[in-house]
């Protein structure tokens, strides 16, 4: 029996047949071919995870999975450009040192479009296989940052005390894993809950109940399930229920990424908001951006916004996000979001940044530290960024001005000790000096 599952940042497939191809082959593999599609290229909601279906499906997830809209609004923010279509031909070099053009390390690292913005300019704009400037693709855990953005605007309503437990604003969690810590405990991935992600174990708990409650993978029988006939039927019990405290560790003592953290995020928002989360997100975040096309956001089995990693949209419409975060909260003379809540992603401690450097998972890697559920590469030069399984990234460098957003397709499901991750953030960060030092030179 072949098994396919998700989480919001590592995922582990079973072999299949595609696991054979070279990732030359995987690239080049028909999806969806034909009308209707012949039988061995249709994506399907228990293959569309898998490349090559997934280069088909992360560009049309509304299709294997159940999704509410976030509607654009207003007049739609211009981007004038692309005005450096030549960019796309800077040396970079990928994770092993091979050197090449900035669009074919893209390519050849399963991006499915990018887009580089400095100012409000955009410089470089590139689109791979089935991906369009029209096109939106799935974020995944790319949405934790979103959901965290959102946050900010109660904290500065003073609508919610980040020292507080959640169960203030939640009594169901009380009892939970989530009881004992506090809200910045949760935006900082440090709550120290007994629940390990375990994608491979077909009887672990996550398989058993949280990626059914989720509903963002296939498993024989679980969209059939009827609320009653299980305990933990969508996200929300699945929190309230099954999550409790690791005894041995005491929060804020531990980087331990968790996705159900993000789920409590947005069950905050949405019990001190009065509102569905993805209205809250229109209303207060993406009808302000001057976005050109609507959003959507997978939702879980009891149809309950998946806000740890269901949001979609354009490339362009996430680097429109991506530049009001640069600016500090601020976009097309609007202050959208708090200042000082954007700032206070890059003020990193002592404790964060020794958190994240004895996480033996991501010892190897270039973050600093992982703060209100963004990943810090450098506070001092404002460089972080929104990252989702499978190679989605928000990048964002206050210093050279600069945003860069790339959708990918990647076979691994991670940003640890992943080549194709690896290879395009670095790029990225080499191409921002670029554009730095470019900009640095004008004046």
């Amino acid at each position: 029996m072949k098994i396919v599952l998700i989480g919001c940042l590592t995922v582990a497939c079973a072999v299949s047949v595609m696991s054979t191809l070279t990732a030359e082959e995987q690239l080049k593999e028909s999806v969806m071919e034909g009308f209707p599609p012949t039988k061995a290229s249709q994506a399907t909601m228990s293959n569309y995870l898998e490349t090559p279906y997934s280069q088909w499906a992360f560009a049309n997830a509304g299709a294997p999975l159940n999704v509410v809209m976030i509607p654009r609004q207003g007049t739609i923010f211009e981007l004038t450009g692309p005005t450096m279509p030549n960019l796309g031909n800077f040396t970079v070099s990928d994770a092993a040192g091979k050197t090449m053009g900035f669009e074919d390390l893209f390519a050849q690292n399963y991006a499915d479009g990018l887009v580089v913005v400095q100012g409000e300019q955009l410089l470089f704009e590139k689109y791979f296989r089935h991906l369009d400037a029209h096109g939106q693709h799935i974020w995944f855990s790319m949405s934790k940052s979103l959901a965290s953005t959102a946050l900010g605007l109660l904290v500065e309503a003073e609508k919610i005390d980040l020292s507080a437990s959640p169960t203030k604003y939640i009594p169901e969690l009380k009892g939970s894993g989530f009881d004992r810590v506090t809200i910045q405990h949760v935006l900082d991935m440090a709550t120290s809950i007994d629940f390990n992600e375990n994608y491979t174990d077909i009887n672990s708990d996550f398989l058993v109940h949280y990626a059914p409650a989720l509903n963002l993978v296939w498993l024989k029988g679980a969209a059939d399930i009827k609320p009653g006939e299980t305990q933990i039927y969508g996200v929300h019990d699945f929190l309230t229920h099954f999550i409790k405290p690791d005894l041995k560790r005491q929060p804020g003592d531990n980087f331990d990424y968790n996705s159900s953290n993000a789920d409590v995020l947005g069950w905050l928002i949405s019990r001190i908001s009065g509102q569905p989360f993805q209205d809250y997100i229109q209303q207060n975040i993406w009808s302000k951006i001057g976005a050109e096309h609507d959003g959507y956001i997978a939702v879980d089995r009891a149809f309950m916004p998946a806000v740890t990693g269901g949001m979609n949209s354009t490339t362009r419409d996430a680097a429109r996000f991506g530049m009001m975060i640069r600016d500090n909260g601020q976009f097309n003379g609007e202050q959208i979001i708090p200042a000082r809540w954007v700032r206070a992603t890059l003020d990193i401690t002592d404790k964060l940044s020794t958190n994240m450097k004895t996480n033996a998972k991501y010892s190897e890697e270039p973050w600093l530290a992982y703060h209100n559920m963004w990943w810090v590469l450098d506070e001092s030069r404002g460089e972080f960024c929104a990252v989702g399984v499978h190679g989605q990234v928000i990048y964002i460098n206050q210093e050279a001005d600069t945003v860069m957003v790339w959708f990918s397709s990647q076979p691994g499901a991670t940003a640890a000790r992943d080549p194709n991750f690896r290879s395009k953030l670095k790029a990225a960060r080499k191409v921002a000096d670029h554009l730095k030092g470019s900009k640095t030179n004008e004046h």
